[in-house]
């Protein structure tokens, strides 16, 4: 580099106003736009962006998830693949629908008729990108790449185009079907749900609700003694009851009946608190009639009604074993009473209201009902017991309304036929956390049942499929293209909303008599067949891109929120398999939830969130990037933020700001001694540099390592350790070579930042690019049009690490006895002796050795095997080593009372010729005195000769005065170009000090003179930095002015 200036960048930075100007520079340089072009079409990596409704604002899941796609798309643009990110919005379906009606103040689907459904859908289509200038703010503003000029839209004509083509493909391989059946059903929507769509995250609330145990009368004497007997049945839905048909047993339940005023009563065994009840077998019971609870469908009783049949669903686990059949209401139900050929009656309409087929309740929703059940069965006297209690229930995921299972008539794609190849493809798919393959999406998969893909509403793709209006001349018509409507229907198409493609007819070609026309059933797609035709919809495929979509099907990286697995996940997986025999993505991350600090669901509500807007103009989105990303939410966990966002705090102290005061204290000397960079570091000698060059090396490779594998959270911790070990080690025991200016240690800083800088570029996009442009002096050039930096640039020395590290834990000990014992770091003391087996390379090791004394802040280091009165000893785990071992424990016991153990420099613990792993053990060093201590890691103890002499303390008192005078230096704002004169006030001994070590102390803090300040008189001074009550520092510059910069 032939410029050697460098931008210093202030300590009183504001991340948000950094993080402005870069959003500012890459729209201006159009980089996003460049990182896509400049890549080849030949390396392609596509990540599916799961499209957002945008009629409310995001949320922080919404954050957490962009940032992980920017994350993974900002790497592989690093390793040279092109990475395009179009943007997609979900548009169609129930949220539309439901914000419309609320802004329309209209109900139901009636209201929705009157209003007329052209107008309707016409409010849907202009609420669905109410948000989408928001969105864009908050998408672009948390430094996240993505194309919103090329986006797409579900409800867009090419789009709903190859949803209906998925469609016929289905119909064409047999895989849909119409049939009535029991679904859960929302009423509020009036719609069918899916089943996936009850395991949606919050699907389920607590509900209080009323059991209640009911007798059924036997028609027949059943024990001939002119006895009357009754059955009791438990349900937790009294509302059905008077849609009862049947009653279900089971005959592997044991039965009893008792005997009370006259009657018998009968129920399982495990029921019935009464002794002395006798048992009645199954058989006696199974095909017996009863008489009905009420009067509504006893003409049913002709058709096979009201009889007592097997059920292999009912146990005796809960109620009474005997269980109410109520066929229109219950999927189980449902299927016993068209086994036996029982009529299915559902006297409810569409809003959960009974109809006239039930008049004494006609109008009532079902759930206002109950208690007037209730009050029935007990004029009845058919009411045994009753009981309130709370329970998880199933809820409409948009209106928050408890469901009710209904049989309705629907359209299903038949995922019982392809489930088996679902799960044997899902083996080769990488799951991000792993466990996810077997257990959730494993366990979902095989138990997927047939899915309810129509819906009976009015804003969505319709359902392709017209049918003959005389069923004497049966027809039906699936059409998966515009061309084929256009000419069978002999219009041009430029919608396929309702209601314009409801008015499309024609005549019934296999009529004769050419009275009856072809009509399109009324129903929509679900919006979650949309979502899961995204891969090929948003290309248009196979009417365009086909070549495109074929080459980079499936994608290569996919993540949402791990509930997903149930809902997007899955849907992409069903479509994908039935229509391609493939899976849809290769590597799935299915992150967690964001919760308050108390564990609660952020909510506008409880107000307990801030707008995330508020952050960012606070702590930057880098830094709540970097907190998401390194926090256990990546791996299926959860992550609790306080409401004013203090947790990102860490992130900025550990991190940020570190990063930071790397670089400005290259810049500071950089610029002091003019440096002009060579770009020459691979033939250094110095054993820090070497170190540094070793840990760059392996904490490279764990990057790369860990972003391969989508384990980003590793990759943060890697970046935090590395991050520390090159601010607290190297750049503090290197700080004398800078200050002397020394060209190597510039030339080795320049190149580890930079090389850092590329591999936390995609981590914290914005704070790279700033820290780059810097160390670069180029405020045109960017970190993400980078390569991401090879492993192997650097030769491997695994040695100078563990020796490296051996010593830093000698001093971390050597600290923590000074801290137990409150000697300060800055006190020099005479001795630190090492205690136990330490290789002769590393007593050998004068530069090491060098630093170690430095480091301890020690005059001489001495090394000895054993000391009697300190004792070490290695304690098992049992309980680790009893699950891995259990045969082999009682032999490890008896080596550890032998004494045959030891470690290895390295830290490598042997137990016999057992290596063991690092959770099976822990070392400890024992001692009476106070200034011995155990090295962490290595089977080493440290002692610390605390003895103070004069000297010592003269000494230590200088090294305080430094280190506050530096700090009032770095108050007032001066550079270390600034040299000013210095005023101390402290106590009697350090102004000793000062006066006999006056000429160092001037060298050592860049002043022009120190002056011992006994008066304590600072007029003359335009700083003063108070420390204590008893010290003071002042700065006396010749311009009067008072330093700050």
């Amino acid at each position: 580099m032939s410029n050697s200036s460098y931008p210093e960048i202030s300590q009183n930075l504001s991340f948000a106003k950094i993080e402005e100007q870069i959003l500012q520079f890459w729209e201006k340089n159009r980089v996003f736009a460049h990182s896509v072009s400049s890549r080849t079409d030949n390396r392609e990596f596509v990540s599916y962006d799961g499209p957002p409704f945008a009629n409310g604002l995001p949320h922080y899941g919404h954050l957490l998830t962009g940032f992980i796609k920017d994350t993974v798309a900002r790497y592989q643009t690093m390793l040279g693949k092109k990475v395009e990110r179009r943007f997609g919005w979900d548009c169609h379906g129930l949220p539309a629908e439901m914000y419309t009606e609320k802004t329309l103040k209209i109900s139901g689907k009636e209201a929705i008729k009157n209003f007329g459904i052209d107008k309707f859908n016409a409010e849907c289509k202009k609420s669905v990108l109410l948000f989408s200038s928001e969105w864009e703010y908050y998408v672009t503003r948390q430094g996240r790449w993505v194309d919103f000029h090329n986006d797409y839209k579900t409800m867009d004509l090419s789009f709903m185009e190859s949803v209906i083509w998925a469609f016929r493909e289905l119909y064409k391989k047999g895989l849909i079907y119409e049939s009535v059946k029991v679904v859960p059903y929302s009423w509020a929507c009036q719609t069918p749900l899916s089943n996936f769509e009850t395991r949606l995250d919050n699907a389920y609330r607590e509900k209080k609700s009323k059991s209640v145990t009911v007798a059924f009368e036997l028609e027949d004497d059943l024990f001939g003694d002119g006895k009357t007997s009754y059955l009791l049945a438990w349900t937790t839905t009294p509302w059905t009851l008077p849609s009862n048909m049947m009653l279900g047993i089971s005959e592997h339940v044991v039965y009893t009946r008792v005997e009370k005023d006259g009657k018998y009563y009968i129920s399982s065994q495990s029921s019935n608190k009464e002794v002395g009840g006798i048992i009645v077998p199954s058989e006696l019971l199974v095909g017996k009639r009863y008489k009905p609870l009420f009067k509504f469908f006893a003409h049913e009783k002709e058709n096979g009604a009201f009889v007592i049949q097997y059920a292999d669903f009912v146990t005796d686990e809960d109620g009474t074993g005997i269980v109410h059949i109520a066929p229109g209401f219950g999927e189980e139900d449902f299927e016993l009473a068209k086994k036996h050929g029982i009529t299915v009656v559902c006297p409810v309409d569409d809003r959960a209201r009974f109809t006239s087929e039930v008049p004494q309740f006609a109008g009532k929703h079902v759930f206002e009902t109950n208690e007037d059940i209730i009050l029935i069965l007990k004029e009845k006297k058919r009411l045994i017991k009753i009981e309130e209690y709370m329970h998880s229930y199933p809820h409409c995921w948009r209106t928050d309304t408890p469901l009710i299972y209904r049989v309705v008539p629907s359209w299903y794609l038949s995922v019982s036929k392809i489930k088996e190849r679902m799960l044997e493809l899902n083996e080769s798919i990488n799951w991000i956390p792993s466990h996810l393959k077997e257990s959730l999406v494993g366990k979902w998969l095989e138990n997927a049942k047939d899915w309810a893909i129509s819906r009976n509403r009015f804003w969505g793709t319709p359902v392709p499929i017209w049918k003959s209006t005389d069923p004497a001349y049966p027809r039906v018509d699936v059409y998966g293209s515009i061309t084929e409507i256009e000419r069978d229907f002999g219009v041009k198409i430029t919608d396929l909303h309702r209601p314009f493609i409801d008015t499309l007819t024609r005549k019934n070609p296999d009529d004769p008599t050419g009275k009856s026309f072809m009509v399109r059933v009324e129903s929509v797609l679900d919006c979650w067949f949309e979502s899961g035709s995204m891969p090929f919809a948003q290309a248009h495929y196979p009417f365009e891109n086909k070549e495109w979509f074929e080459k980079n099907f499936p994608s290569d990286f996919i993540t949402e929120y791990v509930a997903q697995t149930r809902g997007w996940f899955y849907t992409l997986m069903v479509l994908s398999v039935a229509l391609f025999d493939s899976v849809p993505f290769k590597n799935c991350l299915a992150h967690g939830v964001i919760l308050d600090k108390d564990g609660k669901k952020l909510s506008k509500r409880l107000n307990n969130y801030k707008d995330p807007k508020e952050l960012f103009d606070e702590y930057g989105a880098d830094a709540l990037r970097f907190l998401m990303l390194s926090s256990s939410v990546m791996n299926g966990g959860t992550l609790l933020i306080d409401k004013g966002g203090e947790i990102i705090k860490d992130v900025v102290r550990l991190i940020l700001k570190p990063l930071y005061s790397a670089y400005n204290f290259f810049a500071t000397y950089a610029n002091y001694h003019s440096i002009r960079l060579l770009n020459e570091v691979n033939d250094s000698a110095n054993l820090l540099d070497r170190y540094i060059f070793s840990e760059y090396r392996a904490f490279s490779q764990k990057m790369k390592n860990a972003m391969n594998g989508y384990h980003i959270q590793s990759a943060c911790k890697n970046v935090l350790s590395f991050i520390d070990t090159l601010n607290n080690w190297y750049i503090r025991r290197s700080r004398e070579r800078f200050v002397a200016g020394e060209q190597q240690a510039f030339e080795v800083l320049h190149f580890v930042l930079s090389e850092i800088l590329k591999i936390i570029a995609p981590l914290l996009p914005m704070n790279a690019e700033k820290i780059w442009m810097a160390l670069h002096n180029d405020e045109t050039t960017s970190v993400h049009l980078e390569k991401y930096p090879e492993v192997n640039v650097l030769p491997e020395d695994e040695e100078i690490i563990q020796t490296m590290q051996l010593t830093r834990e000698i001093c971390n000990t050597a600290f923590s006895i000074r801290n137990k014992n409150a000697v300060r770091i800055r006190q020099p003391l005479r001795h630190l002796e090492v205690i136990g087996k330490v290789s002769s390379a590393f007593i050998e090791n004068t530069e090491l050795l060098s630093i170690l004394k430095d480091e301890a802040n020690v005059k001489c280091i001495t090394f000895k095997e054993s000391d009697p009165q300190v004792r070490q000893s290695l304690k098992l785990n049992f309980h680790v080593l009893g699950k891995r071992y259990p045969k082999e424990v009682k032999h490890m016991i008896n080596e550890l009372k032998s004494g045959h153990w030891k470690s290895m420099l390295s830290g490598e613990v042997y137990l016999g010729d057992r290596l063991l792993k690092n959770d099976e053990y822990e070392i400890s060093a024992a001692s009476e005195n106070s200034n011995t201590g155990q090295v962490a890691s290595f089977c080493l103890a440290v002692k610390l000769d605390l003895k103070l002499d004069e000297e010592l303390m003269a000494e230590g008192r200088f090294r305080d005065l430094v280190r506050m005078i530096q700090q009032a230096r770095k108050s007032a704002g001066l550079t270390i170009k600034e040299k000013v004169t210095i005023k101390v006030y402290a106590p009697a001994e350090y102004l000793d000090t000062l006066e006999k070590l006056q000429s160092l102390l001037v060298t050592s803090t860049y002043a022009n003179q120190i002056i011992a300040n006994r008066s304590n008189n600072f007029s003359d001074c335009s700083f003063i930095e108070e420390i204590s009550q008893e010290i003071k520092i002042g700065i006396m510059r010749e311009d009067g002015a008072c330093g700050y910069s």
